[in-house]
């Protein structure tokens, strides 16, 4: 089947140009618009690599997709949505799949365009075995978490298939991820340098773990073929990312709001990482309040390693601000995050400071015509900020 595209029927406003601060917007000319840098035409092999991020899903979800009951259950699901009844949303697996079958796709495709716009950021990430230990520098031991059912492994890999034979190791910790992350972070890889291996560790409210496997599997493996492809067909037929061995992948099902400092360090580690919120921050600025997000935030500050990257994405505009206060005062997201992050008197004495390194407030990401999935996909707006941790004060 053809992807539709929304076509007349979308109630979005026009693409509109916003204002944008850059130190490495890959592929922004001096005075091009974020429009711009979201729709450029897209060469038939980028085509090709997103049609097979949309393939893992449509095959990792074919029996979601074609179960007679989806449609109900996808309305029962955005009527939970609505009401803002997220233990409904996302309280059952049979949900959940419905939910990533239906939004995760072109969230990671949005996402994974993201990496490889600042894949020059993520370089300085890339940390030799060495220094980044040969399973885990994080302090809980592996065994352990997985006896205490906090930290769920997507592949059982024998002990020494987890020393990864990697010359280095980028880290990712996805605050509120899922199905998405995890996609676009193996596509990460597929471009990155055959030597560069992924430590993904995701962490949400909700009990994403079986989904996350299932696509952790779809992206390690060769895809399904017709019993009548043709041998050529079978013998270039690979996975996204190989060897396996390059993705490890957790979850862990916890709310970051209530992560303590020690907590948090544990997960963080000791070597820089990217930290991500992607479509996150504003819920929990609004679900948890602005007090126990800013103070997440600090906690953040005084934890991360130094050299590591912060990257939100969130929706742009009206739709990310939160309330303050009796009187229901609203403040952007943007400026939220920028009042905590910026303002190195307002952070921990012994944490790290920040310096932005992009920051955009409206972007349009648009699928590209001939893309195939089995039901309609949308494109999507978002706004985009990204930070590194420093151990001083970067300069005005």
């Amino acid at each position: 089947m053809v992807k539709k595209n929304s076509g007349s029927k979308s109630s979005k406003p026009s693409p509109r140009t916003s204002a944008s601060t850059s130190k490495s917007a890959e592929g922004l000319a001096p005075g091009a618009t974020e429009q711009q840098s979201a729709t450029g035409i897209l060469s038939p092999e980028e085509i090709k690599a997103q049609q097979r991020l949309l393939n893992i899903f449509s095959d990792t979800f074919r029996e979601v997709l074609s179960d007679d009951e989806f449609s109900s259950i996808l309305q029962k699901v955005k009527q939970a949505l609505f009401n803002r009844d997220f233990e409904t949303a996302f309280g059952n697996e049979q949900f959940l799949e419905v939910y990533a079958a239906r939004w995760s796709p072109s969230r990671a495709l949005c996402y994974s365009k993201i990496l490889s716009q600042i894949a020059d950021d993520l370089v300085p990430l890339q940390i030799h075995n060495e220094a980044a230990g040969s399973k885990d520098d994080r302090d809980i031991p592996f065994e352990d978490e997985v006896e205490m059912r906090r930290y769920s492994p997507t592949v059982e890999l024998e002990e020494e298939e987890r020393e990864t034979k990697q010359a280095a190791v980028v880290k990712m910790l996805a605050i509120g991820g899922g199905a998405a992350e995890i996609v676009a972070f193996g596509d990460y890889l597929r471009t990155a340098s055959p030597n560069i291996a992924g430590d993904l560790m995701l962490l949400d409210t909700g009990p994403w773990a079986e989904v996350v496997q299932k696509l952790h599997v779809g992206l390690t493996n060769p895809p399904p073929l017709s019993k009548y492809a043709s041998a050529a067909a079978k013998a270039t037929n690979a996975a996204l990312v190989e060897p396996a061995t390059r993705l490890r992948s957790t979850f862990t099902q916890q709310d970051a709001l209530k992560l303590q400092n020690d907590d948090l360090s544990k997960v963080l580690g000791q070597t820089p990482l990217l930290v991500t919120m992607l479509f996150t921050l504003n819920e929990l600025y609004t679900s948890g309040g602005i007090k126990l997000t800013t103070a997440f935030l600090r906690n953040l500050s005084a934890s991360i390693p130094a050299n590591s990257l912060l990257l939100v994405v969130d929706s742009p505009g009206s739709y990310s601000e939160a309330a303050v206060g009796k009187v229901a005062k609203k403040y952007p997201m943007q400026w939220l995050l920028d009042h905590t992050l910026l303002q190195a008197d307002k952070l921990p004495a012994e944490g790290c400071r920040w310096e932005k390194l992009q920051s955009h407030d409206s972007i349009w990401f648009r699928l590209a015509d001939g893309l195939r999935y089995p039901i309609e996909l949308q494109d999507m707006r978002y706004q985009m900020h990204l930070y590194r941790a420093t151990t001083s004060a970067p300069p005005n």
